[in-house]
């Protein structure tokens, strides 16, 4: 179809030389300021005005085209009369159409004729044009040798519109449409037929020649999603290989016509100027494009030194006083996060656009959005980085943050995760994290151990130092308490009808604890009901004669009985001798 082009008389275009649109000759004479034969400077000559030099080299006057057939022939320059050069143009424009379409005017011989300080072009009785003095002056050539140039263009570019118009030439234009439209057709028969079995074809290297794509056992895409996509890329060139075969064929077709072929040199106009358009600006912003890449090349390798530093910090090699090792990973993400950003603001000038204020605009709205959708993620991202620094606690510890209990799993700059005793995962902001108060169990559980305490409450009748005994050895009996420190008892409150004990018992397995406590517990109620001591928790207010002790059986003696309910004598109430009842049954403290 492009050999048909070259047909087309749209582009088959004059390379003969045009001295109607050459440069005026250059001023001759000698220089201005230069001295003459004596050896003296004149003095009109000795310092030249910026006026003098534009009078030696005056501008060339900007003149009016005259346009036939999509082809410049000549440039006016003069106006006559009340007419401007561009009007003069447009009148002899209308005249050369009117030629062409009449073919029974002859242009055998253009007359040219000297009027009134003007030349006549005429045809027959039909004036052409005139051309003046100040049509001439510009070209350095004289009215008449213009005259005549203009008539030999004239009769040509008529000559052949009368010619492209004729009968034989349409009858070829017509042919030439038709092989054009022929080709066209056969190009889409051949796309619809060649490019369905293309994509059955693509469909049978399913899982050979288009296996799916892994990364170990993970796979990323299955083969099936890979055929669709390159199927969908296939149809997307054949849409595009559409268009551009109809864009040819149309511009084609209408620039074999004569009528239609100033629209198929707009069309291929247009595409050009888009094109040149898209290079020009592609040549402007190669030098922006490589700075972007050489911003991204040091970057990258900047990265990459940081990481070699903050790794040798993290093994120990490099060590820096008050720099715990826990802070390495933290701050190279930090760090890491801006030089990104710097990179980002050295290579925001360079982007293509971004001094429009189109591009402002946008960056200004993503700015607003930004600020007011992300302030929650912002405190947390700060209070994360607090935490970081302040390090409260560590991965694995056991802490009580607000009301929830657990284990740290995972430290993030938006979240903290603990793992409660019930393994409940509970997902924390570090803005909360950082507002509540916070307690950690292992912080110095293993250097020093961490007191574990629960509190007994037992009737005034028992010896405190038995109590201290017994609360002792339950705690050392119980698993995973330290042997030293030694466990020791405070008594907390002397209450009406009870004392508060309170055993103490060190521990270093602070993510135990409610095992440990569990198993303690277990441990003092054994003592106790060996020892025959009874906890009085809750404490009792009921009358105890002729009532059974709260001691499991197990613990009691074989013979034990419930004691009697007894009534004293009346005497005891007027301080007489009590009576002091008997021991059998009862139980020993």
């Amino acid at each position: 179809m492009l050999l048909l082009l070259s047909w087309s008389p749209l582009y088959a275009q004059t390379t003969a030389p045009n001295i109607s649109q050459s440069p005026p000759p250059q001023p001759t004479g000698a220089p201005v300021g230069v001295a003459d034969d004596t050896g003296t400077r004149p003095a009109s000559q000795a310092k030249p005005s910026v006026k003098d030099l534009f009078q030696a080299f005056p501008p060339q006057p900007s003149g009016a085209p005259v346009i036939f057939a999509e082809e410049t022939l000549f440039v006016l320059y003069d106006k006559l009369g009340p007419f401007m050069p561009h009007e003069r143009a447009k009148v002899i424009e209308g005249r050369l159409i009117q030629l062409s379409q009449d073919s029974q005017i002859p242009l055998d011989e253009i007359k040219i004729s000297d009027v009134d300080h003007t030349t006549i072009l005429t045809v027959g009785d039909t004036i052409i044009m005139a051309v003046t003095d100040g049509d001439a002056k510009p070209l350095a050539l004289t009215r008449q040798a213009i005259a005549k140039d203009y008539a030999k263009k004239i009769q040509v570019a008529v000559t052949k519109s009368r010619e492209q118009v004729s009968a034989q030439a349409l009858i070829i234009d017509t042919a030439l449409v038709l092989l054009d439209t022929i080709i066209f057709v056969a190009f889409l028969v051949a796309f619809y037929k060649l490019f369905p079995k293309l994509y059955e074809k693509l469909r049978g290297w399913q899982g050979t020649y288009l296996p799916p794509i892994k990364i170990q056992r993970v796979e990323l895409l299955s083969a099936d999603q890979i055929v669709s996509a390159v199927i969908a890329l296939v149809k997307g060139f054949r849409a595009a290989a559409t268009v551009l075969l109809l864009y040819v064929w149309l511009t084609a077709v209408l620039g074999i016509f004569p009528w239609t072929r100033g629209i198929s040199a707009q069309l291929v106009g247009a595409v050009l100027t888009t094109l040149g358009a898209i290079g020009q600006a592609f040549a402007t912003y190669l030098p922006n494009v490589i700075s972007i890449i050489v911003i991204i090349f040091v970057t990258r390798y900047i990265i990459k030194l940081i990481a070699l530093v903050f790794t040798g910090m993290e093994r120990g090699a490099i060590t820096f006083p008050g720099f715990h090792r826990e802070w390495t990973q933290p701050t190279y993400k930090i760090v890491r996060f801006l030089v990104n950003v710097f990179a980002a603001i050295a290579i925001f000038p360079y982007i293509p656009g971004s001094q429009s204020d189109a591009f402002r605009g946008v960056s200004v709205f993503l700015g607003v959005l930004l600020s007011f959708g992300s302030a929650g993620a912002i405190s947390n991202i700060i209070a994360g980085v607090v935490l970081t620094y302040m390090n409260p606690f560590r991965d694995g510890d056991r802490v009580k943050i607000a009301d929830t209990t657990g284990d740290v799993m995972e430290r993030t700059l938006l979240v903290t995760r603990v793992r409660t005793i019930k393994n409940v995962d509970v997902t924390i902001p570090n803005a909360m994290v950082l507002g509540s108060h916070l307690i950690n169990f292992s912080s110095v559980a293993k250097e020093q151990g961490l007191i574990l305490h629960t509190k007994v409450t037992i009737g005034y009748d028992a010896p405190w130092k038995t109590i201290h005994a017994l609360l002792i050895a339950a705690a050392r009996t119980t698993t995973h308490i330290l042997k030293t420190p030694d466990p020791f008892v405070l008594q907390t409150s002397l209450d009406d009808f009870y004392v508060t004990y309170e055993i103490n018992a060190y521990t270093d397995q602070a993510n135990k604890m409610a095992t440990i406590y569990a198993e303690l517990h277990q441990n003092i109620q054994d003592k106790f009901n060996e020892a025959g001591v009874e906890i009085m928790s809750p404490h009792y207010g009921q009358i105890r004669d002729g009532n059974q002790t709260t001691i499991p059986e197990q613990y009691l003696p074989k013979n034990y009985q419930a004691p009697a309910f007894r009534l004293g004598p009346l005497s005891n109430l007027f301080g007489g001798s009590k009576d002091a009842g008997t021991a059998k049954g009862e139980p020993h403290a």
